[in-house]
């Protein structure tokens, strides 16, 4: 066979296996959810003369085409691959395997999105708190463990030091020294909620609350978290457990949000994408736990994101009541409205992930 011959029969083959990967995308169904991403796909855009005209139908196009090519997680872990193995990149769109560990790069430090948050921190407590015991506290993100000199992360001490600049009247509760990698899941963002021992004692020992710590370890199910999906190497499935004692068993969790009543454990949500879900039920702007085993009177207001989640059960030996509050998902102005704000004791709790991005903060 000449070389000519062989030149078309390559163009021939390529142009056939463009026909055909259109044909299969035009007759694929689209997919709703990626569930290695976590997020919705892009839809088939609208057709407008406006959205013609103006070039954002091409933009939307363009992003629904990508998102609904066939095989697209093959494409994915493909171009991974490539990146990683051959050219040695490092990471993966800023995702890379640390100690067996996976972790997405946060970085640069957003000094405007940490004094908007302290600025956030600082308005609640003026205007609701101004007679309440405050504390606040931060939780390291996985990037913290990781050597400077191996990978690009943030300034931690500055993050740290700028937060205790700029919030006043509260109480700073140092956690950084209570963690290590290891506390953290394999492929996912959180903490374990089994490695907290020392993360309760710290807030213990400074809020002055008392707990036993003395609970039964249940493994519930293995799990692959957020980064699982996103970065082609091998790792051991993350496993959800769950610490209980009767305490905790009896506790009731109240959802403003729809008016449902919960165990602290939602194993309704081990059906979801997220199974660490099962912790008070994942997200949602606010609920109370009631603590009927209760010694004392004391009550503690959480402002938290996903990380009190599985922090916030470990606690309810220490208080008749806590409410946790996620201004994430509810506007801080409509506090008021559901909260009857008397002697609670109140915390603040964020990840440097909610720090450097604080613009979801409403």
């Amino acid at each position: 066979m000449s070389d000519k011959t062989k030149n078309i029969v390559v163009v021939i083959i390529f142009v056939l296996f463009l026909v055909m990967m259109m044909l299969l995308n035009i007759i694929k169904t689209d997919t709703e959810i990626s569930l290695s991403e976590r997020r919705k796909l892009a839809k088939f855009p609208e057709i407008t003369v406006q959205k013609i005209l103006d070039g954002s139908f091409s933009k939307e196009f363009e992003k629904y085409a990508t998102d609904q090519i066939i095989k697209r997680e093959g494409f994915r872990k493909t171009k991974a691959n490539i990146e990683m193995k051959v050219l040695r990149k490092k990471d993966n769109n800023h995702i890379y395997q640390y100690k067996n560990s996976i972790i997405k790069m946060e970085y640069p430090l957003n000094e405007k999105s940490v004094q908007n948050a302290a600025s956030k921190i600082n308005q609640l407590q003026q205007e609701y708190f101004r007679q309440n015991k405050c504390y606040y506290t931060i939780v390291p993100d996985k990037n913290y463990f990781v050597s400077s000199n191996e990978y690009i992360r943030l300034d931690y001490e500055k993050l740290q030091e700028m937060m205790q600049k700029n919030i006043t009247n509260m109480e700073y509760i140092n956690l950084f020294e209570c963690l290590q990698l290891e506390d953290y899941y394999v492929t996912d963002i959180h903490w374990k909620q089994e490695n907290l021992s020392k993360v309760v004692e710290k807030l213990s020992k400074q809020m002055n609350f008392t707990v036993n710590n003395i609970y039964t370890k249940n493994e519930i199910i293995e799990f692959n978290g957020l980064y699982a999906g996103q970065l082609p190497v091998k790792t051991k499935q993350d496993k959800i457990c769950t610490l209980t004692n009767q305490t905790v068993e009896n506790a009731t969790v109240y959802h403003y949000e729809n008016g449902k009543q919960t165990k602290v454990y939602d194993e309704e949500k081990l059906n979801s994408n997220d199974k660490y879900d099962i912790y008070l039920s994942g997200p949602t702007p606010m609920i109370t736990i009631e603590n009927k085993e209760a010694k004392t009177n004391k009550e503690l207001i959480i402002f938290r994101d996903s990380f009190a989640s599985s922090l916030a059960p470990l606690l309810i030996e220490g208080y008749s009541k806590i409410t946790l509050i996620d201004i994430r998902y509810m506007r801080s102005k409509d506090i008021e409205k559901y909260v009857k704000i008397e002697n609670q004791e109140v915390l603040f709790l964020y990840s440097t992930l909610v720090l450097n991005n604080s613009s979801i903060l409403k």
